[in-house]
C-alpha cells in the first residue's frame, strides 16, 4: 500500500490526508510502542495458573498492533473524517427518512437512571421504565388513532412481520383461514418479503395514471380469500391516496384488514391519523418519524399499534397502569408471544418519547407541514431539469425522473446520484419505486433549512450542466471521494466479506 507497510511503520508526523489509502494499525505497528498499559497484577503467577485452567491459556502472547496513543487517535480520527452522517449534512434519501437526531434525546437516553436497569428486574423495581413505556404507547396510539400498541419490534421490518402475524392470528382466531395479502405496485421493498414470512401469498395491485391505487383493479382482486391490504398513505411515490376511505370500505367489506406501513408517517403527523382512514394495524419506524438513530442494522424500533379488536393478540408483556396504582406487566389473552428477547430496544424508545414530549401536538404537526413544504419547494425548484414523475403536489418526498438526461446524454439517474457525492451531499434513493423509470427520490425532511435546499438544487444544476458538457465524467463519478464508484452488481454477486479476503483482479477502481 504505497510503501506504508515498510519496516518501522509510518511516522506520526506524516499523517495521510486527502484520499490516500489509510494504513491498518498493524501496518503502523512498531515493536515496543504502547497507547495504554494495564497495571501489573499483584497475583502471583502460580496462583493464576491454579485459577485459570490450562486449556484456556494461549500458547503464546496474542499478536496485537503496537502503536502510540497519538498514532492510534490520529488513525481513527482520520477514518471518521471519511464518513458521512446525519451530523455532517443532508441525507435526501426518499422513503428512508434520514433526518437529524436531536442531541437532547441522546442526553435523555444517556441518563444513568435509565441505562443502568436490567430488563429482567421485577416490575416493582422498574416503575420508572414501565411508566415511560406506557406513556409512549399511549402517545403513539393517540398519534395513529389506534387502541393499543406493542413496543417490542426491533426495527421497521420486524414491525411489518409482527403486523402480518397479528393479521393471521386475528383471522385464524375467527376460524377464517385466508391466503392472500394485496400490495400496491408502488409498495416499499420489504412488504412482499414480510407477507411471505407471515405465511401469505402476495397479490400485486396496479397503480393508475395518477400514481395512486387503481380502485377498479383493487376491487377485481377482492374476495373472501384476502386477509388484508398492506399500504401506506402517502404512498411510496410521495402522493396522498385520495380514495383511501373507499379502499378501506372495499377491503373491510370482504372481511380483510388494512395494514399501514408507517414509513411515511412523518408526512401526516398531527394532521390526519391512519385510524381515521380506516387502518387496523399500524407499524411505525421511530427513526423515520421521531428522529431516533437509524440503526444501520440495529438497534432500532418498529412499534405496532392496532385497533381495539386486535389488542388481545399483541405480543406481551405490555406495560400498563395497575388498578391499585403504579404500573404492571400484562399479557394479552391471545398474545402471539414475544417478538423480542426483552421489551424492545428501550433506549431508542426513550429517545422517541423525549422527541414527542418536546414537540407536543402542535409541534408534531409543524414537523409534517415543514416536511411537505420542503419536498414541494424542491420539486418546483428542479422541475426544469429533473421533472417529477407525477406533476402534482406531493407530500414529504418527491419522485423525479432522469429519463431525459439518459435519452439525450446517456447519463443515468445513478450517475446523477454518484456525482452528488462529489458535491458534498448524500445521494438520494435511486430506481425506486420500481414503477418509475430512472427514478430519483428526494426526501429533504423538515430538519433541513431553505439554505441547504438551495445548495442541493444548485449542486444538481451543476451536475446537469456537466452532463451536457462532459457526460463521460459523470459516468465515472465519484472521483474525489475516499472510495470511487463501486460495481454494485459484482459486489452483490461476489461478496468480499472480510478485510483479509483476496481482492478480485479487475482493471477498474471498483474496490479501491
Amino acid at each position: 500500500m504505497n510503501g506504508i507497510g515498510a519496516p518501522g511503520g509510518r511516522a506520526a508526523s506524516a499523517p495521510l490526508m486527502g484520499h490516500e489509502s489509510e494504513p491498518t494499525l498493524f501496518e503502523m505497528s512498531v515493536p515496543g510502542r504502547r497507547a495504554f498499559q494495564l497495571r501489573t497484577t499483584d497475583v502471583p503467577p502460580l496462583v493464576l495458573a491454579e485459577l485459570i485452567p490450562v486449556e484456556h491459556l494461549a500458547p503464546a502472547p496474542l499478536e496485537v498492533a503496537e502503536v502510540s496513543e497519538r498514532d492510534l487517535v490520529g488513525h481513527f480520527t482520520r477514518l471518521t473524517h471519511r464518513q458521512y452522517s446525519v451530523d455532517l449534512g443532508m441525507y435526501p434519501l426518499g422513503s428512508c427518512t434520514m433526518k437529524y437526531n436531536p442531541k437532547f434525546c441522546d442526553a435523555v437516553a444517556a441518563d444513568e437512571g435509565l441505562n443502568s436497569v436490567h430488563p429482567g428486574a421485577p416490575a416493582v423495581l422498574t416503575q420508572g421504565w414501565l411508566a415511560l413505556l406506557a406513556s409512549l404507547e399511549e402517545k403513539l396510539c393517540a398519534i395513529t388513532g389506534m387502541a393499543r400498541a406493542t413496543l417490542q419490534p426491533a426495527a421497521g421490518a420486524a414491525g411489518e412481520l409482527t403486523g402480518l402475524l397479528l393479521m393471521r392470528a386475528y383471522h385464524e382466531g375467527r376460524g377464517d383461514h385466508r391466503r392472500r395479502v394485496l400490495i400496491p405496485d408502488s409498495a416499499h421493498g420489504t412488504n412482499p418479503a414480510s407477507v411471505t414470512l407471515g405465511g401469505y401469498e402476495v397479490t400485486t395491485v396496479e397503480s393508475n395514471a395518477r400514481g395512486l391505487v387503481d380502485l377498479a383493479a383493487l376491487r377485481a382482486e377482492l374476495d373472501d380469500d384476502v386477509a388484508g391490504i398492506m399500504l401506506t398513505n402517502p404512498n411510496t411515490l410521495g402522493l396522498f391516496e385520495e380514495e383511501i376511505i373507499d379502499i378501506a370500505g372495499a377491503v373491510h367489506e370482504v372481511g380483510g384488514l388494512l395494514y399501514y406501513d408507517g414509513a411515511n408517517l412523518n408526512a401526516i403527523l398531527g394532521a390526519v391519523r391512519p385510524g381515521d382512514m380506516g387502518f387496523d394495524i399500524v407499524h411505525m419506524n421511530l427513526h423515520k418519524t421521531f428522529a431516533t438513530p437509524h440503526g444501520g442494522g440495529g438497534p432500532g424500533a418498529g412499534p405496532v399499534a392496532v385497533a381495539e379488536r386486535l389488542g388481545e393478540y399483541l405480543p406481551g408483556p405490555l406495560a400498563q397502569r395497575a388498578p391499585g396504582g403504579g404500573y404492571e406487566w400484562v399479557r394479552p389473552e391471545h398474545s402471539i408471544g414475544r417478538v423480542h428477547g426483552w421489551h424492545g430496544n428501550a433506549l431508542v424508545l426513550a429517545r422517541a418519547l423525549a422527541y414527542i414530549d418536546v414537540h407536543g401536538g402542535d409541534g408534531l404537526k409543524r414537523v409534517a407541514q415543514h416536511a411537505v413544504l420542503n419536498a414541494n419547494w424542491l420539486r418546483e425548484r428542479l422541475r426544469d431539469i429533473l421533472p417529477a414523475a407525477h406533476d402534482r403536489l406531493c407530500m414529504h418526498e418527491c419522485t423525479l425522473r432522469a429519463t431525459e438526461l439518459r435519452a439525450r446524454y446517456g447519463v443515468r439517474g445513478l450517475d446523477v446520484a454518484k456525482a452528488l457525492l462529489e458535491e458534498g451531499f448524500h445521494a438520494p434513493t435511486v430506481y425506486f419505486p420500481l414503477i418509475v423509470d430512472e427514478a430519483l427520490m428526494f426526501e429533504p425532511t423538515e430538519t433541513e433549512s431553505p439554505q441547504t435546499l438551495e445548495a442541493l438544487a444548485c449542486a444538481l444544476e451543476r451536475i446537469v450542466e456537466r452532463a451536457k458538457a462532459d457526460p463521460e465524467s459523470l459516468r465515472r463519478a465519484p472521483q474525489t471521494t475516499p472510495v470511487s464508484r463501486v460495481d454494485e452488481a459484482r459486489a452483490a454477486r461476489h461478496l468480499v466479506a472480510t478485510a483479509d479476503a483476496p481482492r478480485p483482479t479487475s482493471p477498474t477502481k471498483a474496490n479501491s
